[in-house]
């Protein structure tokens, strides 16, 4: 293990088995539930300016639109509740997933903290505001917003900079392509440490990025090891890449889980996954919803769900408390990293197994997210890849085009409040029959390709019938895959293996 890594509590136990042979619709088991209803009473303590500043920042970038929320009355009517939106993250600054949020905010930030100044009209070197949508650019050569086409080579350097800045990361799929777009736009580079399991077409699309990209030959928690070891190695002196300002090294991690240490970027990464929620409360009340009673999260190393908790937990204006929604955590039983902290009661890592849930394939929280899950979770619960594969299925059918992540989401509120023992946890989530539930739908099929090619994906992404309620329209990228396939048993269809379609091998 990396010495940059302090060692924590490691759970050795396998990952449980489903309780029922298909796991979509059996007895939801102990192992993988959690709840502490308290935690909906916890407010933080102060509510952080910064994600105000990140979403003035990406409103001025553009290709920004906020994405679609999406209401699904036939889901409200299968789960007893008021009303269920879906929040389709699967076109998000021209990527398939929400990483762009916090990967553009962090890697602007890291540059305007590194340059101090970029040059305006005159020559002149003015102060780069953290809520502008404006990266440091080269003296002389004023740079525009991300998303304006990127000049030269080097045309992004920041101020004083000899060469351009090199961005590493480790990613299990979303994160590390978000961080080489970015990186690319503002004409920098980037260096991308891959995990094991993730898609080759997922590795591939980073590559076309520009990226340097480094296979691992195992789990994320390893890629986030060698990324650290890399970024360290490559710096001029300690500390770089640590995050904590202004490096002298051209290398500078950017990773969205924080350990003891390296906390500073990825608060960045969270501060910029803010905007999500701040879209979602405009659009619940363009729809004459309200405030949520459930947000349901996809987890890896827990930093979106710290977004959530941060802007769901903040203080209220007039009082300055009071009870928010239940926020409940959902990863996949063969990774359930938070879930198995909350249950123990501080932060632990667990050994993964395989899961087409890629991208939340993940043994530890981020050291930087844990207070805050501790604290404001409501819940967690671990799901199958059947049920996360149904769930797939259902919402492209609905017309939300949702990979495994994207769908857990779906998968998890179901397993919560059906089958065995349902009305015990509708109890612990404070939920009712008029109950408003909103589901995070984080990527798109395109991010994480994992049997991608079955009906699953073979439906029209535009919303339609009684669902078709969406508030923010975006065009379906996706057409059906007509390749033909010989069944298996696989839960996400013909042709497909845990690690995706037979025909793409492991990267």
């Amino acid at each position: 293990m990396n010495e940059i890594f302090p060692p924590v509590a490691i759970n050795t136990e396998a990952p449980p088995a489903p309780a029922h042979p298909d796991g979509a619709r059996g007895p939801l088991g102990p192992a993988s539930w959690y709840a502490r209803p308290a935690a909906r009473h916890w407010t933080a303590p102060t509510a952080p300016p910064a994600p105000t500043a990140a979403h003035a920042f990406h409103a001025a970038l553009p290709d920004y639109a906020p994405t679609r929320l999406v209401e699904l009355p036939s889901l409200a009517a299968e789960l007893g509740v008021g009303r269920v939106f879906v929040k389709d993250e699967s076109s998000r600054l021209g990527l398939p997933a929400f990483k762009a949020l916090g990967a553009s905010w962090a890697l602007h930030r890291v540059l305007a903290e590194r340059g101090g100044a970029t040059a305006g009209a005159t020559g002149a070197a003015e102060l780069v505001d953290a809520g502008a949508g404006v990266a440091a650019g080269p003296a002389g050569a004023g740079y525009g917003p991300i998303g304006a086409a990127a000049g030269p080579a080097g045309a992004g350097a920041v101020v004083g900079a000899v060469e351009p800045v090199t961005f590493v990361t480790a990613t299990d799929g979303n994160h590390g392509r978000a961080v080489a777009r970015i990186a690319r736009l503002l004409g920098q580079r980037a260096h991308v440490f891959v995990s094991r399991g993730v898609h080759p077409e997922a590795v591939a699309a980073i590559e076309g990025e520009g990226a340097r990209v480094t296979r691992v030959a195992g789990p994320y928690d390893l890629a986030v090891c060698e990324a650290a070891r890399a970024a360290e190695d490559a710096g001029d002196g300690p500390g770089a890449g640590s995050g904590s300002g202004r490096e002298t090294s051209p290398t500078v991690l950017v990773q969205d889980s924080g350990r003891p240490g390296y906390e500073r970027i990825p608060g960045w990464i969270v501060e910029g996954y803010a905007t999500l929620f701040a879209e979602i409360d405009a659009q619940l009340a363009a729809a004459g919803a309200g405030a949520p009673d459930l947000v349901a999260i996809p987890v890896g190393v827990g930093s979106l769900a710290q977004a959530a908790v941060t802007h769901y937990r903040a203080p209220a204006p007039d009082t300055g408390a009071g009870a928010g929604p239940a926020l409940l955590a959902v990863e996949p039983e063969a990774a359930a990293c938070v879930l198995e902290s909350l249950r123990r009661d501080e932060r632990v890592s667990v050994a993964t197994g395989d899961t087409a849930m890629a991208g939340l394939n993940c043994g530890t929280p981020s050291s930087l997210a844990w207070p805050a899950l501790r604290a404001g979770l409501d819940a967690a619960v671990a799901v199958s890849e059947a049920r996360a594969a149904r769930a797939v299925r259902d919402l492209a059918a609905l017309g939300v085009p949702s990979g495994p992540c994207g769908a857990a989401s779906l998968a998890g509120v179901r397993a919560a409040l059906t089958g065995d023992g349902a009305a015990d946890r509708r109890a612990a989530l404070g939920l009712g029959p008029t109950a408003t539930l909103v589901l995070l739908s984080t990527e798109g099929p395109a991010a994480n390709p994992h049997g991608q090619d079955t009906s699953a994906h073979g439906q029209s992404a535009e919303p339609h019938g009684s669902d078709a309620n969406a508030y923010s329209q975006t065009p379906d990228p996706y057409e059906p895959d007509t390749r033909h396939h010989e069944p298996d048993s696989h839960p996400y269809g013909p042709g497909s293996t845990p690690h995706g379609p037979a025909t793409h091998p492991e990267a």
